[in-house]
């Protein structure tokens, strides 16, 4: 029976800039904030489309209110 080779997926450029950036010992301080920064640029990121689409859809506040309030229950 033949091992399973590992799926080999080129880097992206931004991948490689973030491996020689951070090709040096960090504290674990410096890696959990790096960490944080990443967190909230994808959160931000993900907030704008979130956005684009409530406008887009035209989507009002009555509309999530309306879906906070339906009934959960499963059947």
């Amino acid at each position: 029976m033949q091992a399973e080779s590992p799926i080999q997926t080129p880097l992206n450029d931004v991948q490689l800039m973030l491996l020689r950036l951070f090709s040096r010992p960090m504290s674990k301080s410096d890696t959990e904030a790096i960490r944080n920064m990443l967190l909230d640029y994808y959160d931000m990121l993900l907030q704008q489309e979130v956005d684009k689409v409530i406008e887009e859809k035209g989507i009002q506040r009555e509309d999530f209110e309306r879906l906070l309030n339906q009934d959960r229950r499963t059947k």
